[in-house]
């Protein structure tokens, strides 16, 4: 993990190595002779401390430029000043801007004593300082030009009179090109300067090249850099990085670099490069610029590289990496939608508010377009026609920006839906399953799929996760559970109904499945399995190489890799001899089966993966705004028609169009920021978690739960408690060999020390007092959740909260009465053990022993006259101490997390009983609280047992 360099006001996150008083000699000799020399490292993640550095600079040279009293204050300043500028050195090669050169200019202030002109400089970097924020990540162009001296090369941000770029094209979009060959100096500069000399006014884009020598520095610069669009090979790389990297990040790159890399032929390696390049950031463009036989190449390399040029094709390359980003760039709908706002219309059709016709004359709801303004009205529309298109019977620019969304998240196809997870998740069941499909879901689920089973008259066979009991929240489906089910079904003969599983990827809380050995374990024993992730807490994955190898439509294009493998078929078939007896071909034990990690048949298996994303929640959208994402082989054979008739079914025909068009936006984000975004997103909230563990008055009071609280040892291969906070290695390692990891992101804080309940604690002290929002609470704890647009200040808000509500406890302390040593009194106590379903009613279920239901008939059934009552607690557990069976007549779902606790035809528990009386959810669908819960009716049950 990286350690801090303390400058006032903030601490630099660095990798340091020992202090010593010995250092290499430099041009840089006044400064070096004169002061210790700290080995900084290049750490795994570099934006905090590189914004961090760049911020106190330019503090710093401005404090030296005013000079004044305390010679030991600022020989104190100045030797910050240098060790900030040493850090940035550890990074900056992976930087075209501002990069080493504006470094070497500042250095060079620093020996000279000219503080005015470091500051100068400084100040001449300040858009580019408040653009590459850890907030925006947009750089701009630092650095001398080739041929110019740093001290003469006016920086980015001073209008040049002479320079050969109107001010309008500086402030186009910049993104920086990663040029990857073992190159000197000047060829560096002679190369930037022939790229520069490309440049064209009408030019949409404008990039800065970053040159780096070898295999591992490319892929240091793209963990570190998130500006960088497009790389470019040529022949001359070398492998090893010579730059003095973090343990981390050795530690990573390690996992990444075969040793057979030295023996390879310079093809080999361009093709492991660029493998990797896609592993890591696969949305990037990647080139091949090769000197002799590029046309023998061409036919061979096209799947791995976007285009390949002579070294001479400079134009063609520079219009390239123009049009590669140009591509990403592009938004169908969104553009589509804009141009028809600005065109002049007569409306004869639906929508009076349509271009503000009933809005912009009223005296009375004028400041509608005040609030939402006049763009919004214009582009509300019922038109298909005029550039836009139909959700329906998309052909033009929705199908266009589906197709581009589909390339983003790795997909097949992509389709949007505009109201919500909740309808994506109907569509795909509706489309999967018939009556009497039997189809295995976690019972924790969100509620969408419960009411989609009603509809599909699935067999529902739920599945427990394991219980956090002493937290009241469960935790995801155990993959010996799902195998162990799965072959109860075989064993009973009844394989052939089961024809989908549905589990949450994230959970609400952040447990996240290894997706792809759960689909390969399960296709070991059903090869035509349907698969339906709900993704709604996990769009976001998909941008971080570590992330996504646990996304369904990443899982799934892996394992379509794997199956073509003839390596994996022979594993199959010597692992199929071990599980079946030589003489019948019977399967062996299912003990034998739970044991062994499954090999599926690739011969047999089909890859049929649906994934539902709720893209407003992760991501930038309008609420409501979705996406499924299909990996089907079958679809076009089993599932494409009942797939659009469910589309239909579920889908207004009158979608917004103001949903679509910000999915198109966030599509483009995703490919154009979405990894410097998200790799943000994760380490905002390890700064929180560790102020939590470091700070003496918030750990007295609270305590951030870890996978050692969230996931027992069983399913954890490695042993780190939190992966990230550990540095980038552990947790790929973690990400790569345990059953179940916590997403980074989610921060599952247990408040029981306070002696509040997490409904109380959200509401009255977090939303009420200190306006701060938060989505999921429970008995004990609160769910905070960094997402892509939580900022640095949001962050330092609620740890300032969190110290003042802990003082704040501290302050009444003396008063609380405890009951457990010294403990705030109320929720010191065992809380109620987590309900499992306990089962349906025999008269839902196909025999005695099915642990499947009829969840659609038990649905129904309510709807007669006289079916159902109302019973109160303590009535119906005087019922169940009888012994008299109690059936639900519909859901009663806690919100959040918003998957129910009973569901209709279920068995009532006295389980169950205690924990909805422990609840401190204020919001309880399908519950009175004052009639109690709905059950059938005794006569109900006589007529149908008879």
């Amino acid at each position: 993990m990286e350690s801090g360099i303390t400058l006032p006001g903030i601490t630099l996150r660095t990798n340091i190595g020992t202090l010593t008083t010995e250092t290499t000699p430099s041009k840089r000799s006044q400064v070096n002779k004169q002061r210790p020399r700290q080995d900084i490292r290049t750490p795994s993640s570099a934006w905090r401390s590189r914004a961090d550095a760049w911020e106190f600079l330019g503090y710093a040279f401005k404090q030296l430029a005013k000079g004044g009293p305390g010679t030991q204050s600022r020989s104190g300043l100045q030797d910050q000043a240098v060790q900030a500028l040493r850090l940035l050195q550890a990074m900056e090669l992976y930087w075209a801007a501002p990069g080493l050169a504006a470094l070497a200019t500042l250095l060079d202030c620093v020996d000279s004593g000219d503080y005015d002109a470091g500051s100068e400089t400084i100040r001449g970097m300040s858009h580019l300082m408040a653009s590459a924020s850890p907030d925006r990540v947009n750089p701009g162009r630092v650095g001398p030009e080739p041929g110019q001296s740093g001290a003469e090369r006016p920086l980015s941000g001073v209008q040049d009179e002479g320079s050969r770029e109107p001010r309008q094209a500086r402030e186009r979009p910049r993104f920086e090109v990663l040029f990857v060959d073992d190159i000197t100096e000047q060829e560096s500069e002679t190369l930037k300067a022939e790229m520069l000399a490309q440049r064209r006014p009408s030019d949409a884009f404008t990039y800065e090249l970053i040159v780096v020598p070898s295999y591992e520095d490319a892929l240091v610069a793209l963990v570190l850099n998130p500006a960088i669009q497009a790389c470019i090979l040529r022949p001359g790389f070398t492998i090893g990085s010579s730059q003095p990297l973090g343990r981390d990040l050795r530690k990573y790159l390690d996992c990444l670099v075969s040793p057979d890399l030295t023996g390879m032929p310079p093809l080999g390696r361009f093709l492991s490069l660029a493998e990797q390049i896609s592993e890591l950031r696969p949305e990037l463009d990647v080139y091949l610029v090769a000197g002799v036989a590029m046309e023998s190449l061409a036919g061979s390399l096209t799947k791995r590289f976007r285009r390949i040029f002579r070294r001479q094709d400079n134009l063609d390359l520079h219009l390239s990496l123009l049009s590669g980003v140009a591509e990403r760039y592009r938004t169908p709908f969104f553009t589509a939608l804009q141009e028809y706002s600005r065109r002049p219309a007569s409306v004869f059709h639906a929508l009076p508010i349509s271009r503000g016709g009933s809005v912009g004359n009223s005296p009375w709801i004028r400041d509608m377009a005040d609030f939402y303004g006049m763009n919004l009205l214009l582009a509300e529309t019922s038109a298909t026609s005029g550039g836009l298109d139909s959700l329906l019977d998309p052909h033009g620019s929705i199908k266009e920006a589906q197709d581009l969304a589909a390339r983003a998240f790795g997909s097949q196809k992509t389709f949007f839906v505009t109201n919500g997870t909740s309808t994506a998740n109907k569509i795909v069941h509706q489309s999967i399953l018939a009556p009497g499909d039997v189809v295995l879901v976690d019972r924790n689920c969100h509620k969408s799929h419960h009411y989609a089973f009603v509809l599909a008259g699935a067999q529902v066979s739920y599945l427990d996760a394991y219980p956090l009991d002493k937290f009241a929240f469960y935790g995801a489906v155990p993959l010996a559970t799902i195998k162990a089910r799965l072959l109860a079904y075989r064993r009973a003969g009844r394989l052939d109904e089961v024809k989908m599983i549905t589990l949450t990827n994230c959970t609400f809380d952040g447990i996240v499945y290894d997706v792809e050995r759960v689909m390969e374990e399960c296709l070991a024993i059903k090869p035509d399995l349907v698969f339906l992730w709900d993704e709604a807490w996990f769009a976001f994955a998909r941008s971080h190489p570590v992330f996504r190898r646990r996304t369904a439509m990443a899982a799934a294009r892996k394992l379509e890799a794997s199956f073509r493998d003839p390596g994996y078929a022979a594993r199959h078939a010597e692992q199929a001899a071990s599980l079946h007896d030589a003489a019948t071909d019977a399967p062996a034990d299912d003990e034998l089966w739970l044991k062994t990690r499954l090999v599926p048949d690739p011969a047999k298996a089909r890859l049929r993966v649906y994934a539902t994303q709720s893209t407003h929640k992760t991501l930038t959208s309008l609420r409501q705004g979705s996406m499924i994402h299909v990996f089907d082989q079958d679809f076009s054979e089993h599932n494409q028609e009942s797939f659009r008739e469910a589309y239909m079914t579920h889908t207004s025909t009158s979608p917004n169009y103001q949903i679509l068009a910000s999915l198109d936006i966030g599509r483009r984000q995703v490919e154009l920021e979405g990894f410097g975004l998200v790799q943000k997103q994760a380490d905002l909230a390890t700064i929180v978690a560790q102020a939590v563990a470091r700070h003496p008055l918030l750990k007295k009071y609270f305590r951030v739960l870890t996978s050692r609280d969230l996931i027992a040892p069983s399913y954890r291969e490695t042993g780190s408690a939190m992966p990230l906070r550990d540095g980038l290695a552990a947790l790929a390692d973690a990400w790569l060999h345990d059953e179940f990891v916590v997403d980074p992101s989610r921060l599952t804080l247990d408040i029981s020390r306070t002696g509040i309940d997490g409904d109380t604690f959200r509401h009255r002290y977090l939303a009420d007092k200190h306006g701060i929002q938060v989505n999921k609470t429970s008995r004990n704890t609160v769910l905070f959740m960094t997402n892509i647009g939580t900022s640095r200040s949001a962050v330092a808000y609620l740890i300032e909260v969190l110290v003042k509500l802990a003082e704040s406890f501290e302050e009444e302390r003396p008063a609380r009465k405890t009951a457990d040593a010294g403990l705030p009194a109320g929720l010191t106590g065992a809380t109620p053990p987590l309900p499992d379903f306990s089962r349906f009613a025999d008269r839902y279920r196909a025999d005695p022993l099915s642990p499947d239901g009829d969840i659609r008939a038990a649905y129904f059934e309510s709807y007669k006259d006289g079916s159902t009552t109302y019973q109160s607690a303590d009535e119906l557990k005087a019922r169940i101490a009888e012994g008299e069976e109690v059936v639900s007549a519909g859901f009663v779902t806690p919100y959040p997390p918003g998957f129910p606790i009973l569901v209709p035809g279920q068995v009532i528990t006295s389980q169950t009983l205690e924990f909805m009386a422990a609840l401190d959810t204020r919001e309880i669908h399908g519950f009175d609280s004052a009639r109690g819960f709905r059950i059938f009716a005794d006569k109900e049950v006589e007529e149908v047992q008879h």
